[in-house]
């Protein structure tokens, strides 16, 4: 995230948005049944680590990113390691990891720039490796209450990206549910191989 009001409320708001309440999403398990014990996973937007330390604790071999420092502070404290501040668009790795988990974060992408780090993503994964990513459906481009950025796509702009990107076993659901800002919110999960 560049340094605008987005990466802004969350170094300003690491501490109150890392330990609130929250439940671990509902497809987590899920995700996790697809891939074999101790397999890798890179959890990009990691937030305050609960998710990484769930999956940890369950064996795998996880590395949580988040493009806030001060969040990535905040996940450390909770899992006891190192986690690398990283925003979407300067992933790398080729061929590394089995799993890609990025619940409600690539949300913050600019919808430009989607093509590429859906790219990176699959280059990250090795053959047959799998991503999770949620978003908050939505028609165009906006801001929410607190002046966070969101590419608010539809589930058939996610898919048609998804197949020209090359990727395969394209699965999207929609479901109600909300967020931090308390708002009713429409989530789409896309899970897809590579």
């Amino acid at each position: 995230m560049p340094l605008d009001r987005t990466s802004a409320f969350y170094e300003e708001n690491a501490e109150t948005y890392a330990k609130r309440v929250r439940s671990l999403p509902k497809q987590l398990d899920g995700f996790l049944a697809g891939l074999a014990p101790g397999a890798a996973i890179l959890e990009l937007g990691c937030g305050g680590g609960q998710d990484s330390a769930y999956m940890l604790a369950h064996g795998f071999d996880v590395t949580p990113t988040d493009g806030s420092t001060e969040l990535a502070r905040q996940a450390e404290a909770l899992i006891g390691r190192p986690v690398r501040v990283m925003l979407f668009q300067e992933l790398d790795a080729d061929s590394a990891f089995d799993g890609v988990w990025a619940h409600a974060s690539l949300l913050h992408v600019p919808r430009s720039e989607l093509p590429d780090v859906f790219a990176r993503i699959r280059r990250a994964l090795r053959t047959d490796g799998i991503i999770h990513a949620t978003f908050k459906a939505g028609e165009a481009e906006g801001h929410d209450g607190f002046g966070r950025y969101y590419n608010y796509p539809s589930a058939d702009g996610l898919l048609a990206l998804l197949t020209k990107g090359g990727w395969r076993d394209i699965t999207i659901e929609e479901n109600d549910g909300g967020g931090y800002d308390g708002e009713p919110t429409r989530w789409i999960t896309v899970m897809a191989h590579r």
